[in-house]
């Protein structure tokens, strides 16, 4: 009979590679990691990892167990699920990631309100950028933008409308825009890279004008430093009217709207969850972000 501790153990070295980050990972003292993977060993009589350097790597056992030591996992936290399932309330741990732009001014206000209502529930929330590209069934993602195909089910939460935006001390210096022609005189801030494929702008009496604006020297990854670029008087850029408001309510008169009538499209607002039933952990914080969507999200408001 296997030790799910010394098989957890060895599946955290095997990840890192290093006795000291998996002890970090873990929790654990370095010594009682060593231990338990040598207990493992001395059950199986055969060695199961080698020092190289400073790394610790699999022997031909090593990779051979590897693969039924996670399927052991595996199955023991599937029967957890299936056992938790059973009780009447609601506890468990789960993983909510959600882009940067929407964290702070969406999730860091709710997150409270759905702790408290499921106190048994353990959370952890992580921002990112991009989508998801890999499956995880134990994870559910809000993401903005376009998501690429990830084998997660593709649910539409809103969408959030976007505009033309500059500092209004950068605009009192600079010529009147009066058509998205006028752009090409002015700097273009895109540091997250989302127009350099064109931007299609779109008047409700002139029709579309497809800018092409000069490609950033500059790229980051973080909403915020595309926003505060914008708000220091860089140039002129693209955000979603949801995000300028929130900037303008903390710092009132750092942000204007350029071009107003010219709308590009709106940014979809996606909630990824895995396919089939859900443990009821899953389908609580899954309910409990759709009734808390703001409503600027909302597909009438957008075509207002």
């Amino acid at each position: 009979m296997y030790d799910f501790d010394e098989l957890n153990a060895f599946a955290e070295v095997m990840e890192t590679g290093s006795l000291t980050l998996s002890a970090r990972k873990l929790g654990l003292a370095k010594s009682t990691l060593s231990r338990r993977i040598s207990h493992l060993e001395a059950r199986l009589e055969q060695p199961l990892l080698r020092r190289q350097a400073n790394r610790l790597l699999p022997t031909e056992a090593g990779l051979l167990f590897h693969r039924y030591c996670q399927d052991m996992l595996a199955l023991a936290a599937r029967s957890h699920e299936a056992l938790a399932e059973l009780r009447e309330d609601i506890s468990g741990t789960v993983t909510l990631e959600v882009h940067c732009a929407l964290a702070r001014g969406w999730m860091g206000q709710i997150m409270d309100t759905f702790m408290a209502r499921y106190p048994k529930v353990e959370l952890t929330l992580r921002t990112r950028e991009a989508p998801p590209t890999s499956l995880n069934s134990h994870c559910v993602h809000v993401c903005l933008g376009r998501v690429p195909e990830s084998g997660l089910h593709q649910e539409p939460l809103g969408m959030l409308s976007r505009g033309l935006y500059a500092s209004p001390d950068y605009l009192s210096q600079q010529p009147l825009l009066k058509h998205p022609r006028d752009l090409a005189a002015h700097p273009w801030i895109d540091l997250l890279g989302t127009t350099q494929d064109g931007l299609l702008l779109h008047h409700q009496n002139h029709g579309s004008y497809h800018f092409y604006p000069p490609r950033s020297r500059l790229r980051v990854d973080l909403t915020a430093l595309h926003l505060d670029a914008i708000a220091r008087g860089k140039g002129i850029g693209l955000l979603p009217h949801w995000l300028a408001d929130k900037r303008e309510a903390h710092h009132p008169g750092e942000l204007t709207p350029c071009l107003p009538n010219w709308k590009p499209a709106p940014l979809p607002i996606t909630l990824l969850y895995a396919y089939g039933h859900q443990p009821r952990r899953i389908q609580a914080l899954l309910t409990f972000l759709r009734e808390q969507m703001p409503h600027q999200w909302q597909h009438s408001d957008v075509a207002a």
